[in-house]
Formats: structure tokens, C-alpha cells, sequence
């Protein structure tokens, strides 16, 4: 009797998961107080945006996009950058169920593309003559449970009937 056990890249539900190609989709950086932000003190306060989107693009391949915009202001609260980067990724994603595909289009595949936009970003930052910028890690885990909790939330108050009583007519 042989033991039949699959190997480590075989998977036994047929779930499948291949990344297909990662790229810049949008990148732009702008400095609205050169020069004269590099005699300020450098006192930076920094506000990132993060957001993400997909679409499918044919059968099993989708386009996954991260979004992240970085705004950094002086203490006079003027802008002194502004950098934007929309790194983008196709994935090939089969044999999932619908809650774990949105989970893997929503939480797993913007953390492999976050390494790439936090460098791309980090790079202009340097290229614009700014101080290195690392970007701190995203649990995107935690933040596609908290946007799943939330529609969830909205759905469910859109499914039920106002609380408030009919008004009583004598």
C-alpha cells in the first residue's frame, strides 16, 4: 500500500494562485514648495491614503490595483509633497470559493504588491531630494475584515424594516 499524499506544490482542493505580472499602472509626484522647502526645518507630518480595487479581466485572471497616495506637510500645514503610486498586479486565481476569492483579491494579493509600492514611492521621495520615506507595514487582513464588517452592516440595515411604528389613525 502506497501512501498517496500530495506534494507541497500539488494542492488536493484544486485551488490554484499565480502571479502573472506586477507593474506600475499610474505614478506621479509633485513639490509645490521647491525649492523653498529645503531651507524650512524639516518638521514633515505625513498622511498616507491607502485604497484598492480589482476587476477580472478573463475567467480566472485578475487585475488587482493598490492605491496609495502620500501627503506630507510642514507644520504650517502647506503641502511640501505629494506622491501617488497605483501599482497594479494580474493574478491568476482558481478553485476558490466566493468569500475566500474576495478575500484573497481583497487582503492577500495588495500585500504582495505593497513591497513594490512602497519602494516606487520611496524612490521618487529620493529622486525629489526628501528624506527616505519607508512606508510601515499594512495588515490588509485587518483592513479587509473591517470594509467585509461594514457592508455587512449597511446590507443589513437596508434589509430591515424601519423601527419605527406606523402611526395610529382613530
Amino acid at each position: 500500500m502506497s501512501d498517496q499524499s500530495p506534494t507541497p506544490n500539488e494542492n488536493p482542493e484544486g485551488a490554484q494562485f499565480a502571479l502573472q505580472r506586477i507593474y506600475v499602472k499610474d505614478a506621479s509626484f509633485e513639490s509645490p514648495r521647491s525649492p523653498g522647502c529645503f531651507v524650512d526645518q524639516w518638521k514633515p507630518k505625513v498622511n498616507l491614503d491607502l485604497n484598492t480595487r480589482h476587476n477580472q479581466l478573463d475567467g480566472d485572471v485578475f487585475e488587482v490595483v493598490l492605491h496609495v497616495t502620500i501627503t506630507t506637510r510642514n507644520e504650517a500645514d502647506e503641502v511640501i509633497y505629494l506622491a501617488e503610486v497605483q501599482q497594479a498586479g494580474i493574478f491568476l486565481i482558481k478553485g476558490l470559493e466566493v468569500e475566500a476569492l474576495s478575500q484573497t483579491l481583497g487582503s492577500f494579493c495588495p500585500s504582495v504588491l505593497f513591497p513594490y509600492v512602497r519602494e516606487a514611492i520611496d524612490s521618487m521621495v529620493l529622486k525629489a531630494s526628501f528624506p527616505p520615506l519607508m512606508l510601515a507595514p499594512v495588515n490588509f487582513d485587518a483592513i479587509y475584515e473591517q470594509s467585509r464588517r461594514q457592508r455587512e452592516e449597511q446590507l443589513q440595515q437596508q434589509s430591515d424594516p424601519q423601527s419605527d411604528p406606523a402611526p395610529v389613525i382613530n
